[in-house]
């Protein structure tokens, strides 16, 4: 009966030790622990806190380029290709939509526009030999097969006068404009938008295919802030979600933004997703491909947290100094997750739960610890 009994003594001893050890506890040793005297406690005057939970607002802090979408960037080419003969643009410049960026000329300009003029002239006359013949069929004066093939002749020529027309508006040729005695090796070729110039690929003379691309202009309308988020931050992030971006030569100038759309496709290579955001005012100073900064307010988390006042910074470490007794004091190392509006939260809340916390005095209080360490 003596040995159950005992048995279950040592249980409940092992068991209340196991639940001792589980909470945590600032533990004073002859490194962290601080001891006044009475008059040294008296002359300090120390002022203490206590923790309280507050809704705190954290801060993310990621970057990104400046971006453009797809419909705001063009592609400036010419279908029929040519040579260069003059332009003046430079990546940079500002542009206006219509106005001519460059000109170009070949004899293939000059063919197009001397097939249109001697179609339009063979359509008058098959025009007006298809009604002859047509009334001459009607009277039983012509065959139906003479009065088919002029038919038919109208009508090709009709179907060969309307593509040379699509093409001459290709290159930027008004065919009603356009006589025999205005027939022009050059072509214009204007402006799609208003915006700027990114890239220049060709320069004079050089002979131009129909894929190369000439010119790429941008119209920063839209312009927008590309960033890259970590995949264990996306769901802290929301569409309207505002942020402050600024570049690395100007951490000063804040640019307000706001998330616009949030990417549902991960990257494999670095757990990352786009979210992409629009500028509340744009800065022409801006451009695409620009690297970025962006701080993002995140939403208020419920915190125990402690006035800024409470944290001493020593040799880049933080420290919290716990009362344990009216003389004797606890220097304990902290790290702080979040800073909002005058006060902080650590990353180990059980530390400073339910316990006061040294604010006016607390770094006369860590020096006076240190100052003990090298005397020792």
């Amino acid at each position: 009966m003596k040995k159950i009994t005992l048995y279950t003594t040592l249980v409940f001893v092992l068991a209340a030790c196991q639940k001792k050890e589980s909470t945590p506890t600032t533990q004073a040793t002859a490194e962290n622990l601080i001891t006044l005297t009475q008059a040294q406690y008296l002359n300090a005057g120390l002022q203490t806190t206590s923790a309280e939970y507050r809704n705190m607002t954290s801060t993310l802090r990621v970057n990104g380029i400046i971006d453009v979408p797809p419909q705001n960037m063009v592609s400036v080419s010419m279908p029929l290709g040519g040579y260069l003969k003059s332009t003046r643009l430079l990546p940079g410049m500002h542009i206006v939509k219509g106005e001519v960026i460059a000109t170009l000329e070949d004899q293939q300009y000059i063919n197009l526009q001397q097939d249109y003029l001697a179609t339009r002239a063979k359509l008058v006359y098959a025009q007006k030999e298809y009604e002859r013949q047509r009334d001459l069929n009607k009277s039983q004066a012509s065959s139906d097969k003479v009065f088919q093939m002029a038919e038919a002749e109208y009508q090709n020529l009709r179907i060969a006068l309307s593509a040379l027309t699509e093409k001459l508006k290709l290159i930027s040729i008004n065919p009603s404009k356009l006589s025999e005695g205005n027939i022009s090796k050059s072509i214009n070729i204007y402006a799609p938008i208003s915006g700027f110039v990114s890239k220049v690929n060709v320069n004079i003379g050089k002979y131009v295919n129909p894929t190369d691309v000439l010119f790429e202009l941008v119209n920063p309308d839209d312009i927008h802030l590309n960033l890259k988020i970590f995949e264990k931050d996306v769901m802290r992030l929301s569409v309207g979600q505002k942020l402050f971006a600024f570049t690395n030569s100007q951490p000063d100038q804040k640019h307000p933004c706001e998330i616009i759309l949030i990417s549902k496709d991960l990257s494999t290579e670095d757990h990352t997703v786009e979210v992409h955001c629009h500028f509340n005012d744009y800065d022409k100073t801006l451009l695409p491909g620009m690297y970025m900064n962006a701080e993002i307010e995140l939403k208020n988390n419920k915190a125990l947290a402690l006035p800024e006042e409470a944290v001493v910074n020593f040799e880049g470490k933080d420290y919290l100094v716990m009362v344990q007794d009216q003389l004797h004091y606890i220097l304990q190392p902290v790290t702080i997750s979040i800073q909002s509006e005058g006060f902080v939260s650590i990353a180990q809340p059980e530390l400073i739960e339910n316990k006061k916390i040294v604010t006016k005095g607390a770094y006369t209080l860590l020096m006076q610890l240190k100052n003990k360490a090298e005397e020792e």
